[in-house]
């Protein structure tokens, strides 16, 4: 099926330290601004946004990013991605993105708001090259409904797959059915409205920047929750719950900084909108 709403697409090489576009291509309701070059470092941000202002009944995107070796690259929204209701079919994004080794790449969106009757599924599939970095972070929000109701969404589905040389390494699938699930329960949400996800994978990975990391969202002041593990190729995969977004973006923005100096060799520059 070809009928998408938006797509995009963005290669990127390595041009003697800097990163570039080698090709850019977008249409419908979709964009790609213009690059941006926070320091002398080569790695360029992109931002990408979708002019239309949300996600309406039966709106379908599509996203491939690809990285060739040596180039290093932020990819962030411009705005939250804001998922109205959808009475007769679920709105549905896809991402693709291929790393090649040497490669470093971190899609950092803003936060997820699913409104009253909202639908949405998500695929993010990632073929990487051993020596390919990638980071990747999301934040569900429930959105304001009339009633006052902390989840009057119908569905959030996000599939997250990770090839690493070709086989699959990570399976992240997370299905939220407010009408079917005791969500705030045990072994939901608990209490919590917001839920936060951090991936990471890299061959720099090792257990005592996990203990570092650990050790760095349980200093963080603030009602939440967390968990963190490896996952069975070099990387890890942290959750958090909170009730705030901002909570969560604290965490992450932690977690972030101490990766892109260990991994990046640079200070994360602020991808704040506002």
């Amino acid at each position: 099926m070809n009928d998408w709403t938006g797509s995009l697409s963005l290669d990127l090489e390595d041009r003697k330290g800097k990163t570039v576009a080698k090709r850019v291509y977008f249409q419908g309701a979709f964009k790609v601004m213009r690059p941006i070059y926070a320091d002398d470092s080569g790695q360029v941000c992109y931002y990408l946004l979708n002019p239309g202002g949300g996600y309406l009944d039966g709106d379908r995107y599509k996203m491939q990013f690809s990285a060739d070796e040596g180039s290093r690259v932020t990819l962030t929204t411009q705005s939250a991605t804001k998922i109205y209701k959808t009475p007769k079919s679920h709105a549905y994004q896809e991402t693709e993105i291929n790393l090649k080794k040497g490669s470093y790449l971190e899609y950092l969106p803003d936060p997820l708001i699913a409104y009253q009757h909202a639908h949405y599924k998500q695929k993010t599939v990632v073929y990487m090259e051993p020596g390919a970095t990638f980071l990747y972070t999301d934040i569900l929000t429930p959105g304001w409904s009339p009633s006052g109701e902390k989840f009057s969404y119908d569905t959030i589905q996000l599939v997250t797959e990770i090839y690493w040389d070709g086989k699959l390494g990570v399976y992240d699938h997370l299905k939220l059915v407010p009408q079917q699930q005791k969500i705030s329960g045990l072994g939901f949400m608990e209490g919590y409205t917001h839920l936060g996800s951090m991936i990471a994978i890299s061959e720099q990975m090792d257990a005592a920047l996990l203990d570092e990391l650990y050790d760095a969202v349980k200093s963080v002041e603030a009602d939440f929750t967390f968990g963190i593990s490896e996952v069975s190729i070099p990387g890890f995969c942290l959750r958090i719950q909170a009730n705030t977004t901002q909570t969560i973006e604290r965490i992450v923005n932690q977690c972030h900084a101490i990766l892109s100096e260990k991994w990046n060799h640079r200070t994360p520059s602020s991808l704040r909108k506002y």
